[in-house]
């Protein structure tokens, strides 16, 4: 009898052992297939946000709004532009670089992003290594032009003027293309002695306007309507052939200084170590974003192109210009201001 009361009380304690194994098994399988899926499986599940490099009204912030609306439509979630401009955009760099890698904080710069490094001994990141490249988010020409009282028409008439007098130019920022590039044409090449005064991008145009600045070199989207009124008057485009937007407008390459090109591009970048799946999605989604009739025939009015990379063309891009541009600070010796 007590032989037959341990037997049964062996199998039934066997029976909650094999009980307790089911549960746990149970429970690792599920733990097993949760973890199978990643963190960003449902990416995006709040609002996306993007920092803007300089300030509202700039090229940047203009690109990076039209952009936007396309966007949130694609991933489901609103994005939300917020601008972060100072210290040429390196605090919006440094924000981005610390944020969360989840793909909900997202970087929105121009070219000046490859200069940076190179000008500022203290720009605070790497622009290989530090951030990750997501999608162009445009390219646009640069603009030269003046104030309708300035007795210039071309650009050989500007520079004898430049040289003949103490002059001075509004750009949209240390480190950008537009100071870089004017800085090439007027000492490097043309030996004028001209005053470099930076603006915030929106900043620079409206100086010009308004007579505080003589002459301006910016990206096209901000000094077109002025142009296309009469408020600026347009000396040259610096990008290899005319722009759509200012037909008449000659190139500087045209203007005696062959192959001269200084553009002003944009770029989509992300925390280091955002999942490689959410850069890919953002890539295409963004480049499907720019290829909307909307954000094209806006792209055209503005003279703006949008170069539709994917990300390791991307990449390959970024190097050749962290390195040209790098170049050029270096041998000119031009410095944070």
């Amino acid at each position: 009898m007590k032989k037959w009361a341990y037997g049964w009380k062996g199998r039934r304690a066997l029976a909650v052992a094999c009980s307790a194994l089911s549960a746990i098994s149970a429970l690792l399988v599920m733990t097993l297939l949760t973890a199978g899926a990643p963190a960003w499986a449902a990416y995006p599940d709040k609002p996306v946000k993007i920092l803007v490099a300089f300030a509202p009204g700039s090229s940047t912030d203009i690109v990076a709004r039209l952009m936007a609306e396309p966007l949130a439509a694609a991933l489901g979630q609103p994005v939300i532009v917020e601008n972060k401009p100072g210290a040429g955009g390196n605090i919006a760099t440094q924000a981005v670089m610390n944020a969360a890698a989840d793909g909900h904080t997202l970087l929105f710069h121009s070219v000046a992003y490859s200069v940076n490094p190179s000008l500022y001994p203290n720009a605070g990141y790497d622009a290989l290594t530090d951030l990750q490249p997501v999608a162009l988010g445009g390219v646009t020409p640069n603009l030269l032009y003046v104030h309708p009282d300035v007795k210039a028409r071309n650009l050989q008439e500007l520079l004898a003027l430049a040289k003949s007098g103490k002059m001075s130019y509004a750009s949209s920022g240390i480190g950008t293309t537009t100071h870089l590039g004017a800085e090439l044409l007027f000492r490097v090449l043309a030996k004028a002695d001209v005053t470099h005064v930076p603006f915030q991008p929106a900043a620079a145009t409206n100086a010009v306007v308004s007579g505080q600045v003589p002459i301006a070199s910016t990206s096209m989207p901000p000094a077109v309507p002025f142009a296309k009124t009469g408020k600026v008057r347009p000396i040259a485009v610096m990008s290899l052939k005319r722009s759509p937007a200012l037909p008449d407008v000659p190139t500087v390459a045209e203007s005696g200084f062959k192959d001269f090109e200084a553009s002003t591009w944009f770029i989509v970048a992300a925390p280091a170590k955002t999942p490689v799946a959410v850069l890919d999605l953002l890539n295409a989604e963004i480049n499907k974003a720019l290829a909307t009739k909307a954000v094209m025939d806006r792209f055209e009015a503005l003279s703006l192109e949008a170069h539709r990379l994917d990300r390791p063309a991307l990449r390959r891009y970024l190097e050749g210009e962290v390195q040209k541009w790098g170049r050029l600070v270096k041998d000119a010796g031009i410095k944070a201001e």
